[in-house]
């Protein structure tokens, strides 16, 4: 169990480049402890999607695209679309990683802010492209890299909640976090709808970037993707996929695995969304302690500098200094895992949809997209400041959230079962927990149509 770990620490350290860092901070610097109540269920929320994805890959080695594939063309082609323009903005987190590296070095010196900040990006951006096209198993860089900056930010914070200060505020913070609390310290701004719903929907990973967890599992070689294999390097001049070791399992065998991998699967998510529980609570305590009574607020070309008075409180200039070398790791680490995944999702989609694409081989088609999305990302980070691109990518990726946890019903609970032995299909409460999930994604978004058109 403990070496097939890897997953969900992907997806912790994923999901603490926007939720954590930025939007919940900035929601509760503004508003207080307004919307605190709202953040448990949020990341309890993605719980069943989370699961059903990774179940999906689990027992068949497919990816969830292909899944969606096989489940309709095109409603899966749709989700394509959306994803493709969902993406075209991940810039912006390499950018807001930029943002901590321009405060700290103030580098190069004469540039503004901007120009710095987007120095620092362009630099990051590089490097990790060089690391994927030089690294021997792709996977194992992004999940090696994760795990060091998942460890790192979970220690610097416990370690900046321990202040006096802090623990002060926690009575207030737990009962703010069980019900809401009013009144409201300041009027509601109507532009902040779409920042509360990309706070609430991406209180894990949300959206598209929730897809990922398919090709994690398949990567890392859980289940019956054991028997897939893993793409390497494109430019290492070794085999583009490297063999599973043995042979495919006989029904009987395969079924002996199964409540093994259904206890392996509700840990590994459980890490992922747990992780990013604790990590997000840590976060918004900092921000009401330190953050709300000085109304700072972490937005513009300051997005993640501001919060650097998290650790500046405790350490001094030296605690700011680590807390934006942290924050510049876990927001541009957003990009590579990002730039990585995508990629993956693209030449899956390509090889779906277009038979013959197959003759080039996989890693060909990886690194043409890897290419291009580090070529439009470039440029769609000079367009505007972080936070925009972050949102306008968040709205897009919600829309495929409301589509896809829908479709997760009809293929793991209508159409695999036909496909499974008896002992291999879901139960009802899985059923009953995802349609849960569905029903309030749903709802949100009725609810965000209805604020943004003025209606509410």
């Amino acid at each position: 169990m403990i070496a097939a770990l890897g997953p969900g620490v992907v997806f912790m350290a994923l999901a603490q480049g926007s939720g954590e860092l930025i939007w919940w901070p900035y929601i509760i610097a503004k508003y207080g402890l307004t919307f605190l109540f709202l953040l448990l269920p949020a990341c309890l929320l993605q719980f069943p999607v989370t699961y059903e994805i990774g179940r999906y890959t689990m027992l068949t080695g497919e990816s969830i695209f292909q899944g969606f594939i096989r489940l309709n063309r095109r409603f899966a082609l749709l989700l394509w679309i959306l994803m493709t323009l969902s993406f075209l903005w991940f810039g912006a987190f390499a950018a807001a990683g930029g943002t901590s590296l321009a405060a700290l070095t103030d580098f190069p010196s004469g540039w503004d802010r901007r120009g710095q900040t987007l120095f620092w990006a362009y630099l990051s951006i590089a490097l990790f492209v060089s690391a994927i096209l030089l690294s021997k198993v792709i996977y194992r860089l992004v999940e090696g890299f994760m795990w060091a900056v998942a460890l790192i930010t979970l220690i610097g914070l416990l370690w900046a909640c321990a202040r006096t200060d802090v623990w002060e505020v926690l009575p207030a913070f737990l009962k703010g976090l069980t019900m809401p609390q009013g009144p409201m310290p300041r009027a509601w701004d109507p532009a902040d709808a779409t920042k509360l719903l990309t706070a609430i929907t991406f209180a894990g990973l949300g959206g598209f970037w929730t897809l990922f967890y398919s090709y994690w599992i398949r990567d890392k070689g859980i289940g019956m993707a054991h028997y897939m294999g893993r793409i390497t390097g494109p430019i290492t001049g070794k085999p583009e996929v490297i063999p599973a070791s043995g042979s495919t399992p006989t029904e009987d065998e395969g079924l002996a695995h199964v409540p093994r991998w259904r206890r392996f699967l509700f840990w590994d998510v459980s890490i992922g969304i747990g992780g990013n529980i604790l990590t997000t609570l840590m976060t918004c305590l900092l921000a009401y302690a330190l953050l709300f009574p000085k109304g700072l607020l972490p937005e513009h070309y300051e997005i993640a500098v501001v919060q650097s008075r998290f650790f500046e409180v405790s350490w001094g200039w030296i605690g700011r200094v680590i807390f934006l070398v942290i924050a510049a790791a876990f927001l541009s680490d957003t990009w590579l895992a990002t730039v990585d995944a995508v990629s993956r999702m693209h030449t899956d989609c390509v090889y779906g949809f277009f038979p013959r694409a197959q003759s080039i081989p996989t890693r060909r088609w990886y690194l043409f997209f890897l290419l291009l999305l580090t070529a439009v990302t470039s440029v769609t980070m000079l367009l505007s400041e972080p936070g925009p691109l972050i949102l306008l990518s968040a709205v897009i990726g919600f829309v495929g959230t409301v589509l896809f946890s829908v479709a997760l019903i009809f293929l793991n609970h209508v159409y695999l079962p036909c496909h499974l032995p008896r002992a291999a299909r879901p139960g009802k409460l899985n059923l009953v927990l995802l349609s849960l999930s569905c029903l309030a994604y749903v709802m949100l978004a009725v609810a965000y149509l209805l604020t943004v058109t003025g209606i509410v």
